[in-house]
């Protein structure tokens, strides 16, 4: 492919707690000029004030993208920490209250607040966004249909929202409970050719409902701003290395991708109906019940579903110099995500005496030591 081919970006979205109590807090304003004059623009406010949000650099390759993340990171951590507060990467904070934050006075969040109404204060949720440089426009609308079979796999690995203020949701992944709510979001349509989806994607923008295609919140979609295909169906992950092998596996399954469509071959698609069910699957089990193979006609444990993938992107996992972070694919799938780690705390604090409201705060103290576990 042409120069910026299989490219990586990761955005991460963070929330902002109080070191010695978990509770969450809004950022000062002094933490986001601080963060801003030694990042530039990787850093912004998000939705809500007890937010912010990173960006790496375009790196070529899993190495660039772990010295960046780390450099993000780690800048974060130390201004926040100057205003007593910790950044924890995780998708839901276990305890705290939707109704008591607030959003960011911001001219594209107030028009959010408007347009979205109550559905949108509900937004305590954070993501990961994976960017991978696909340059041509028809290459990445052809890929987006194939990678969407994989999205459950990756929704599965990512998990790290059990809790919802206060309770055990008995779902691995809450944050897309929460998401789902909003319009134009879940699977990406098929569509069979770049025109098409400018076709329709225009078609909400010329009436005015959508100033342009970032209103569109789909699991996976073409970027607005960048020539990449963005994966936005992942958790964040409290742990780097987690996160990087995620980046990793998107970077690798739009390689093998690309690697069939050059030999005029593609990867099946399958009916959302069917892709959707494994998405719930993820949703509500993360690694623990295995998810469809379609192919076989039978569920198997998500260990097997991703040897199965590291086998089909072993060549491209090589090419990209990622075949390590591939490798740790297994381990989570194995050991189990970030969600289950929480529930983990959360026992061992109950058992050890601590009361309901004590050991939440015990989660909140877990994913800190996560946040800081890999800098």
């Amino acid at each position: 492919m042409a120069q910026g081919a299989f490219t990586l970006g990761i955005e991460e979205e963070y929330l902002l707690v109080d070191r010695e109590t978990g509770d969450l807090r809004e950022a000062p304003e002094g933490l986001m000029e601080a963060c801003a004059a030694e990042l530039k623009g990787q850093v912004s406010p998000e939705f809500l004030q007890c937010q912010i949000e990173i960006g790496t650099r375009v790196c070529r390759d899993i190495s660039g993208a772990r010295d960046d993340l780390r450099r993000l990171r780690t800048t974060v951590s130390a201004h926040a920490a100057a205003h007593g507060l910790s950044p924890i990467a995780v998708s839901c904070h276990p305890f705290a209250d939707w109704k008591d934050q607030h959003h960011t006075d911001r001219d594209r969040y107030n028009r959010l607040a408007e347009d979205l109404g109550g559905v949108v204060r509900r937004m305590l949720i954070c993501g990961m966004h994976v960017h991978v440089g696909l340059p041509d426009d028809e290459t990445r609308i052809d890929l987006m249909g194939q990678l969407s079979y994989f999205l459950p796999h990756m929704l599965a690995l990512s998990a790290s929202s059990p809790f919802w203020q206060g309770q055990d949701t008995r779902l691995a992944s809450y944050r897309l409970t929460v998401f789902d709510n909003l319009p134009r979001t879940g699977l990406p349509p098929l569509f069979t050719s770049w025109a098409e989806y400018q076709r329709t994607t225009e078609t909400l923008i010329e009436l005015g409902l959508i100033e342009d295609t970032t209103k569109i919140w789909w699991d996976l979609r073409p970027s607005h701003r960048f020539p990449t295909l963005e994966t936005r169906i992942c958790d964040v992950s409290p742990r780097m290395e987690d996160a990087l092998s995620l980046a990793a596996l998107a970077q690798c399954l739009a390689r093998f991708l690309h690697r069939l469509r050059q030999k005029n071959q593609r990867w099946r698609i399958y009916d959302r109906f069917l892709v959707n069910e494994n998405r719930w699957r993820a949703q509500r089990y993360g690694t623990a019940e295995g998810l469809i193979d379609f192919g076989a006609r039978a569920i198997i444990p998500l260990t097997q579903a991703v040897e199965d993938i590291r086998e089909l992107i072993a060549e491209d996992a090589a090419a990209l110099g990622c075949e390590a972070e591939i490798a740790r694919l297994s381990h989570i799938a194995e050991t189990g995500t970030s969600a289950a780690r929480q529930r983990a705390v959360y026992a061992d604090a109950l058992d050890a005496g601590q009361d309901h409201a004590s050991a939440m705060r015990a989660v909140v103290h877990h994913l800190v030591e996560e946040y800081h576990l890999d800098l």
